[in-house]
This record gives C-alpha cells, structure tokens and sequence, in this order.
C-alpha cells in the first residue's frame, strides 16, 4: 500500500489520498504450470535418451557365437556349401599352459560330393578346408575381425580319408600388424589320426 497525492486543473495539490499499488508479480497460476512444463521437458529429455540408447548395437560377447557368426556371413557361397561347423574356439589362455596358441577346431562333414575317383576326399576340399579355418584361427587371435588374404599355403597330404568328418585343428603361430603365421593338422573324424599337416601365412588388409 502506497500513498500518492494528486492536483487539480490549476496545479493545486489536493489531499493525498489512500491508493493499492500492487506492483506486477509472475501470476500466481502460472508457477505451478511453469513447474510442470520443466518436468515434462525433463521427462522427455530423458525418454528420447533411453530410445537413442536403446537403437544403438548392443555389444555382443566375443566369443565361439561370434566365431560361428563370421563363418556364417564372410565366406564364399560355395565355402558354405560345405556346412562347416566350428567345435572349438580358443581366444584366450587357459591355465598355465605356456605352449597356448589362439585357436579353432573346425568340422567338415563327409560328403559323397567331396569325394574324387575312389571315395575319398578330395585335396581341393581340403585345401579349402584348411584355409577356411586359418580365418577363424586368425579371428581367435585378434579377438575380433580383420579382413586378410592368403599369401602362402602349403600342404602335405599324410594318408587318404573316406567316409569321415575331417577336423582341422587351426593355430596361429605368429601374429604381426600386418601377416600373420599359422598352422592346421587336418584329421580324422573316425580314429583322429592325421591327414595332413599345414602352414599357412596371411596379409592383414
């Protein structure tokens, strides 16, 4: 409450007079709006950033499900014609073993189709197979995928293989920024006795 004196036309002041001032305040209705309205801004601030996290990729376990998902996707068609299955995956030491190497035993099912003049299995598929399994062996050792291409590979053939499953049980003997080493004993299924031994090198791209 304020007091304020006023004047007549002829400038003479009059009897001040008792006059309400109520200066402009925020009206009283408009806090709790303005209350809510933060809340609500809040609140989907907050759903947006759950909905973007939620369509980000999950990051997966690396482990044999990613070994058997990069077999399934990386490899020439008439490679997964082959239906090779991977048994084993050995990315990271177990024990105390100081003669660890990363890993894989791969599986190659016996096939009639497989097999050249005589029944047994022919080397191309070997080869192939061998191969195929340096790549998962190579994944094991960098814990994850890198594109790479062949260099080198050489097989000797020990004894023939017929109406079996052939293992091969791939192993990286040394891995450098750009190649790496390897080495794959190709058994059999049956009396897993060997096949033939192979070493293998490969350029990382």
């Amino acid at each position: 409450m304020v007091r304020r004196g006023w004047f007549d036309a002829a400038g003479r002041a009059r009897k001040a007079e008792s006059q309400d001032f109520v200066p402009y305040l925020w009206p009283a209705a408009a806090v709790p709006f303005a209350a809510t309205a933060t809340t609500i801004r809040r609140q989907h601030y907050q759903a947006g950033k759950r909905a973007f996290m939620q369509q980000q990729p999950q990051a997966t376990e690396f482990g044999i499900a990613e070994a058997r998902r990069v077999l399934g996707e990386v490899f020439a068609p008439w490679v997964m014609d082959l239906n090779l299955s991977i048994e084993r995956f050995d990315f990271a030491p177990s024990g105390d073993a100081a003669d660890w190497q990363p890993g894989a035993v791969l599986r190659l099912p016996f096939s009639e189709r497989l097999c050249r003049n005589g029944g047994t299995v022919s080397g191309q598929a070997l080869m192939a197979f061998a191969d195929t399994a340096m790549v998962i062996a190579n994944l094991a050792a960098n814990r994850g995928y890198r594109a790479m291409t062949t260099v080198d590979q050489t097989i000797h053939f020990m004894r023939a293989v017929s109406a079996s499953d052939v293992l091969a049980d791939a192993r990286v003997v040394r891995l450098g920024r750009t190649m790496s080493f390897g080495r794959v004993t190709l058994l059999s299924a049956t009396d897993n006795k060997p096949v033939a031994m192979v070493s293998s090198a490969f350029a990382m791209l």
